[in-house]
């Protein structure tokens, strides 16, 4: 697929500032999208949109085809009639910089319930009928979400493994009996889809008209406690009482001395060429109904991928395995056409990875930090980007900019500055406008990169089980100077994607307008029903 020459932010709607403790998908999801449009981005990434489980990472979901009802609006609901402002009188005082979700969790699913009765309240209603013709159209994968969530429920949370074995291996008068008995919880579940989906759908749209294209993610794996692995155990590597017999990781690298052990089963590449890749395009045609364009996370997984016998406790101990191949995106490109995949090609990359992604013409991606441990011809710095990638000042996974260069090495502090000309002062806006002035088709940074934060504020440290994936963009962070500053940035490196450019200001002139925000009262919101 031909990409255009364009920009975005990195910002996951968790981060949003919300009243309820979470970014969600209301008022300020619209008004983050207005920004984007006046600042000249085209491009907004996001993370995966699954429901989290232990540890809240957006990476370990409990299924690759549902939502996260925690990102449901609260303001929403409201504004459709589904709950009420004595409904929200008992919120919870929470924290405005991170999300707290041991307090978030329970609130969010009490406003779902307290949705869901005045919903039941309304059976012929308009939304009754949308809700029906949603179920319907999405039941190839919802019913089993919604059995494995009610079920997962009635047993306190507990993973699929340890449930009673009847349930556990899905023995069918288990389920139909469980089915019957907890027809109301399944409903519940499927209401919660149902809201997420439609919220969803209507900012999607709201995007595209503001001409926000939206960059989804897909990662690899799925979660071994999901949904996915419990209703479909023949298409993973699982031992005849449903554990895996090998899991996911990566060797050490940068990242972390000891490897990453992820813990994802591993797919049975054999069974899955079998059936014509048929689960995953089922996947890749409901994310991109989602969303416009696929960050392939772990893409070197295809070509080959890192397998852990099941115990271990690191993953330092494993061994390579040949991955589907080019047989896996013949199969895709046959079926939907070409692929608007950007490939997450970072870690150790053997040239059959390369070849698979350049056979494929899929843009890979460049990180602005890992350019300046080394000589010029490191291929991270921007001199040596080709055209056809994807250029970050950093990513999820990554330090901030102001994290980075606070903690390398003088060896490396000393590089960038000489390498950008700049003092290091405003070093993250330094970065940006190396990855916006150079050659790569889309050039991204994260919201944290254009704030200039700190360590503070990351989003995630890989192989750390806890408090990752909590930061929170501050109420007033889309000031009008900001909003300014980029819109320069991408008018000046033709990053201007579809829209006018504005008459060039002198140099200077946008300095005022570049000082830092002050606290002032919120500007209008728009109303997502316009």
């Amino acid at each position: 697929m031909k990409f255009s020459r364009s920009s975005g932010v990195i910002l996951h709607p968790t981060s949003l500032p919300s009243p309820d403790g979470i970014g969600d998908l209301g008022p300020e999801a619209y008004r983050w999208v207005n920004f984007l449009h006046d600042s000249g981005c085209g491009l907004w990434q996001i993370l995966p949109l699954g429901p989290t489980g232990y540890g809240d990472s957006p990476y370990q979901c409990f299924s690759a085809f549902a939502g996260n009802p925690y990102l449901v609006s609260a303001a929403l609901l409201l504004e459709d009639g589904l709950i009420t402002r004595r409904d929200l009188r008992d919120r919870p005082s929470f924290p405005a910089h991170r999300v707290d979700y041991g307090e978030v969790i329970p609130w969010k699913l009490a406003i779902l319930d307290r949705a869901y009765r005045h919903f039941k309240e309304q059976p012929e209603s308009e939304l009754a009928a949308e809700y029906q013709a949603f179920v319907e159209a999405e039941s190839s994968w919802l019913e089993d979400f919604a059995l494995f969530m009610a079920i997962k429920e009635s047993h306190g949370g507990i993973p699929w493994d340890q449930w009673p074995e009847p349930l556990r291996l899905r023995q069918p008068d288990a389920l139909q009996g469980f089915t019957r008995a907890h027809e109301d919880d399944l409903a519940r579940h499927r209401f919660r889809q149902f809201l997420f989906f439609r919220q969803w759908r209507a900012l999607k749209q709201y995007a595209a008209q503001k001409k926000v294209r939206i960059i989804g993610d897909i990662p690899i794996f799925v979660a071994y406690d999901s949904a996915d692995v419990w209703s479909n155990p023949e298409l993973f590597y699982l031992d005849q009482a449903g554990k895996p017999t090998v899991v996911a990781g990566v060797p050490p690298d940068y990242f972390s001395a000891t490897g990453q052990l992820w813990g994802n089963p591993i797919y049975r590449w054999p069974y899955h060429k079998e059936t014509g890749y048929e689960w995953w395009l089922r996947r890749i045609r409901a994310t991109l109904d989602m969303v416009d364009f696929i960050r392939l996370d772990h893409f070197r997984g295809f070509s080959g991928y890192w397998e852990v016998p099941y115990g271990n406790e690191t993953a330092e101990e494993g061994r390579w395995v040949q991955g589907p191949g080019a047989d896996f995106f013949d199969a895709v490109c046959s079926a939907l056409g070409q692929l608007p995949i950007i490939a997450e090609d970072l870690g150790e990359i053997t040239q059959d990875v390369i070849d698979l992604r350049e056979q494929f013409d899929l843009p890979g991606m460049k990180i602005l930090q890992f350019a300046f441990a080394g000589d010029n011809t490191d291929p991270f710095l921007p001199h040596n980007y080709p055209h056809n990638c994807v250029a970050y000042t950093g990513t999820h996974d990554n330090d901030t900019a102001l994290g980075w260069y606070r903690s390398a090495s003088e060896k490396e502090r000393d590089h960038i500055r000489r390498y950008l000309a700049r003092s290091g002062e405003d070093i993250a806006w330094d970065m940006i406008r190396a990855v916006w002035s150079s050659v790569a088709v889309m050039a991204l940074a994260p919201m944290q990169d254009l704030l200039s934060l700190g360590t503070e504020a990351r989003m995630n440290f890989p192989g750390q089980a806890g408090g990752n994936w909590a930061w929170r963009m501050p109420g007033d962070a889309l000031s009008p100077g900001l909003t300014a500053r980029l819109r320069e940035m991408n008018r000046l490196y033709r990053r201007l994607e579809g829209q006018p450019e504005p008459p060039a200001r002198k140099y200077g002139e946008y300095d005022a307008a570049d000082a830092p925000p002050r606290r002032t009262r919120p500007g209008r919101v728009v109303n997502p029903s316009q």
